[in-house]
């Protein structure tokens, strides 16, 4: 029985068959040539199977033939309407309505729609990477991950919007552009029926119809709606390790923000327009340029009344007047506006902070208008006549 067991023991086991084919790119192992073949496609991009329907293309047989089950799906979300292939399909999207997180992670607690996401959350506890990148030594949990990394050494945007021509390296990216376009806003309010083009949005968007505020200041106790809002709050009220203009003392969030701010009192414009002799302080100046004077670039259009935006930004705050939508809301008196930027305009009405100071007398202020407006009676306050 012993020499049986040896014998045994002597045999390899199902789970450790050879894998002799090595990929050159991640060092993943193969059992067959054909295998390998099939995933280094995954490097290299190579998609040669193309469906005949919408001409979307694939790396192997097997994907394409998955996919060809979405043409003639017959699973139809009673929600949104939505079309699956498969019956499981759908009661996965189903959760998106409902809420329902079946699978928790038996670490910390956490629960997931999908048993992928629980494995991919499990990683975190496990602290593997096992993905490497052979240009910077970044390493990542999942090989898609790491695919997409590469990306950024290459400069490669393989998917690219049939509207405008732009391209995107991933292709969510492509997803939520291709948006602009089309209007669709696949992401409705239940409770007052807006609906949004992003998700995010959206969640922004809850915060009307409800009067919780689940995030506290350690500071001052002071309550908010958002994790956001608290550490606009904690940074504008409680810091005092910002970075500041040592030409006019005005506070910024980054030294980033600083450096182009510093621009208005230098008069420096590193921006050059490769066409012209024409310079610009700040990147977005010479994008539009580009557009308008040598039409270089791509416009954003708005599907509603054709307005053209050289930033797709102004197109999405622009989109957001035509339905009324003002996902962003204040957390201290509920007012709701179009952009962020429109919020921390009228966010300085709670906070006391003033950034912006009198030239002539010191005097601070909260806005800059307050300043032009306050300058126009101040030289009489100190004596001067007149200001040129």
């Amino acid at each position: 029985m012993e020499a049986a067991a040896a014998n045994d023991m002597s045999k390899p086991q199902h789970n450790d068959k050879p894998k002799p084919h090595k990929c050159t790119v991640c060092d993943k192992r193969f059992s067959s040539k054909e295998h390998l073949s099939v995933h280094t496609r995954m490097h290299t991009e190579q998609k040669s199977y193309s469906c005949p329907r919408c001409e979307k293309c694939y790396n192997n047989s097997k994907t394409l033939a998955k996919h060809m089950n979405i043409h003639s799906t017959k699973h139809k979300c009673s929600e949104c309407g939505k079309c699956f292939h498969s019956n499981s399909a759908l009661t996965i999207h189903r959760r998106t309505h409902s809420g329902e997180k079946p699978f928790e992670c038996s670490v910390c607690g956490k629960r997931f729609t999908q048993a992928q996401g629980l494995r991919n959350h499990s990683k975190l506890h496990s602290g593997a990477k096992p993905y490497k990148c052979s240009e910077c030594g970044k390493c990542f949990r999942e090989h898609s991950t790491l695919t997409t990394h590469r990306r950024i050494h290459s400069g490669e945007k393989p998917f690219e919007c049939s509207v405008c021509g732009k391209r995107f390296a991933q292709a969510s990216h492509l997803t939520r552009h291709r948006r602009i376009h089309s209007g669709e806003k696949p992401y409705k309010c239940k409770v007052c029926e807006k609906a949004f083009t992003r998700s995010d949005e959206l969640s922004s968007h809850m915060s009307v119809h409800t009067e919780l505020k689940p995030y506290e200041c350690s500071l001052c106790n002071k309550r908010f709606r958002s994790s956001s809002g608290l550490c606009e709050h904690k940074r504008l009220v409680h810091g005092n390790k910002r970075p500041y203009c040592p030409y006019c003392g005005k506070l910024f969030k980054t030294s980033k923000y600083l450096k182009h701010h510093v621009y208005v009192h230098t008069d420096a414009k590193p921006f050059l327009c490769r066409h012209c002799s024409e310079c610009f302080s700040y990147r977005y100046q010479l994008k539009s340029h580009l557009l308008k004077s040598h039409n270089e670039g791509t416009w954003f259009t708005c599907h509603i009344c054709q307005k053209k935006f050289c930033l797709k930004g102004n197109l999405s705050i622009h989109l957001q007047r035509h339905e009324g939508v003002k996902p962003y809301v204040c957390d201290e008196c509920s007012k709701c506006f179009c952009s962020a930027s429109e919020l921390r305009q009228h966010q300085v009405v709670h906070f006391d902070v003033k950034k912006f100071c009198c030239g002539f007398c010191g005097k601070d202020f909260k806005r800059p208008q307050e300043v032009k407006q306050h300058v126009r009676r101040c030289p009489d306050v100190v004596g001067f006549d007149d200001i040129s």
